[in-house]
This record gives structure tokens, sequence and C-alpha cells, in this order.
């Protein structure tokens, strides 16, 4: 029993000792030059690429087993032109569908918009044709040099059935910035 007495008082000064050096070796503030040296790096990343949403790979999926690929890419050039290589699969063969999206501003919102603009080669649309087992490929692009570089988005994408203007597959939301 004295020997239990002393391993528990022991291990309960070890777990004192222990809090104790955490408590105060943990810094509690960080100087303006440590903000701004933090600040100045995040910026540094964001303009060169590697954290804002320039390129996107979204998943387009429906109700049915249709599926497709949206590849967003935006090039790091003054032309500031989207390419939007877009795949389905397992659509109705032979077939022409639509590309759309809408927008909405980080300010107002997170997809809600239901403003859809057809997309296509530059301002004229352009359809994604199946061939006859239902897959199709379209290369479209969009020009966005109208819109301020660091401008951010919500954007969502639908492809719609031409003809009936049905929409057969969508995307989630995404968060996209104008390089």
């Amino acid at each position: 029993m004295k020997q239990h007495l002393i391993t528990s008082m022991k291990a309960s000064v070890a777990l004192f000792i222990i809090m104790l050096t955490v408590i105060f070796s943990c810094q509690k503030s960080i100087s303006d030059k440590q903000t701004n040296q933090s600040v100045s790096t995040n910026a540094d990343e964001v303009s060169s690429g590697s954290i804002a949403p320039y390129n996107l790979d979204v998943a387009l999926s429906g109700d049915g087993k249709g599926v497709g690929l949206l590849r967003f890419r935006q090039k790091k050039d003054s032309a500031r032109i989207i390419n939007l290589d877009t795949w389905v699969w397992h659509l109705e063969p032979n077939h022409p569908y639509l590309l759309q999206r809408a927008v909405d501003s980080i300010k107002f919102g997170n997809c809600f918009s239901t403003a859809w603009l057809t997309l296509g080669l530059g301002a004229t649309p352009a359809s994604i044709r199946t061939d006859a087992s239902g897959s199709g490929k379209a290369n479209l692009w969009r020009d966005i040099s109208a819109i301020s570089p660091g401008t951010e988005f919500y954007i969502h994408f639908q492809v719609i059935d031409s003809v009936s203007a049905a929409v057969v597959l969508k995307s989630d939301c995404y968060t996209y910035s104008v390089r």
C-alpha cells in the first residue's frame, strides 16, 4: 500500500511539472512583425497560384447513370482565357448537349444563382455531341478579360439536353478566383 502511494505521488508530481512546462512554454502572443510576415507570405502564395482556386476538376452527375468531367483551366497569361475541356459518358447516343454555368459573388451566396449562361467557343454557345456509345467531348473556352483579377465567385455547372433543355448532369458548388 505504501509503495502504491509513493508511485501515485511521483506520477502526480511528474504530471504537475509537465503541465507547468506546457503552460509556460506556449507562445501567448504574436508580434506585429510576425503577423505582417505571415500575411505577406500568404499573399505571395496566392499570387503565385499555389493557393487560390484558379483551376478546377469538376465532377458532373445526374439522376441516371450519366456522368461527366469538366477540366476548368486558366493559364498564367495576360489573355485570361478559361479552357473548359468537357467529357460526358452514358448519355443518349448521337445527341447534342450544352454546358452551362451560374455564378454568385462570394458576398451574396453559395451557388444560389439560377442565371445560367451557356458556354461554348468564346461567347458563341457550342454543343457537346455524343457518339453511338453515349460519350462526348468538347474543348470549350471562355474569355474573362473583362473581369478584374482577384475577383472570387461561387460557381456551379450543369449539362442540359439541347433539344428539351432538361438538366441531365450537374455539379457541386466550387469557389473560383480570376487570375
